[in-house]
């Protein structure tokens, strides 16, 4: 018999526990810098050098976490569910902790692209996770972080959409519903739909019927577990 669709959508509280700084939670600040400066077109037009050293530093500090608790349980629940995993956050923990299927919204860190119109995507190693100025692909067009960055098309948004409307069961981790699109995919679950939602934070949940776990990503985790084994 085949697995029930479990979706999940995480935001910046799932790798808070391990570490990884969120902005939105320090007054529009990230590691003391405006978004403005460097996670805009407009900040890379005006600075590049500085959009590439904050991103440098960013993969650095990556270097340094390591999954949480909530990561495992996530990868832990492929034993029981066919989990879909659509994730806010650019680091790569969930793909660290065993995950399998993983869509990133809003791009990735460990991951660089051309700024030609064909935006060519490349892996950056462990060994050598730094971009400069300078650094081209190889038609010639300077690197760029592979961010979505804010005022920016996102790309994946058809598919995460496409894995809503699937949902059997619809998990919401550590995001403020805030940020559009990816908001906006509760609109896209079916109404017969089980959603959940862990957060320690008041969430304005745009849907009436949700499940609310007042708990850390790790903890309400433990949680969810008993409940959804109703649903397996």
């Amino acid at each position: 018999m085949s697995k029930k669709k479990l979706v999940v959508l995480t935001g910046a509280g799932m790798s808070a526990e391990s570490g990884i700084s969120t902005f939105r939670g320090t007054g529009g600040l990230w590691e003391k810098h405006p978004v403005e400066e460097v996670a805009t077109p407009e900040g890379w037009r005006r600075n590049p050098q500085l959009v590439l050293d904050f991103y440098n530093q960013r993969r650095k500090q990556l270097l340094t976490v390591e999954p949480n608790a909530g990561h495992f349980a996530l990868a832990e629940l492929e034993k029981y569910f066919d989990v879909q995993i659509i994730t806010q956050n650019v680091d790569n923990l969930h793909e660290r902790a065993g995950s399998t299927k993983v869509l990133h919204l809003h791009g990735e860190l460990t991951k660089v692209r051309s700024t030609r119109p064909e935006e060519e995507i490349f892996d950056l190693s462990p060994e050598n996770y730094e971009t400069h100025l300078g650094d081209k692909c190889p038609k010639g067009y300077q690197l760029r972080p592979h961010i979505v960055w804010f005022g920016e098309a996102v790309p994946e948004i058809e598919n995460a959409i496409n894995l809503a409307e699937q949902a059997d069961v619809f998990l919401v981790i550590g995001t403020s519903l805030n940020v559009y699109p990816a908001a906006g995919l509760l609109h896209y679950v079916p109404r017969t739909t089980p959603v959940f939602l862990i957060d320690p934070n008041e969430v304005m949940a745009p849907q009436q019927h949700i499940t609310v776990i007042k708990k850390g990503a790790s903890e309400g985790l433990k949680e969810l577990n008993e409940l959804l084994k109703a649903y397996r």
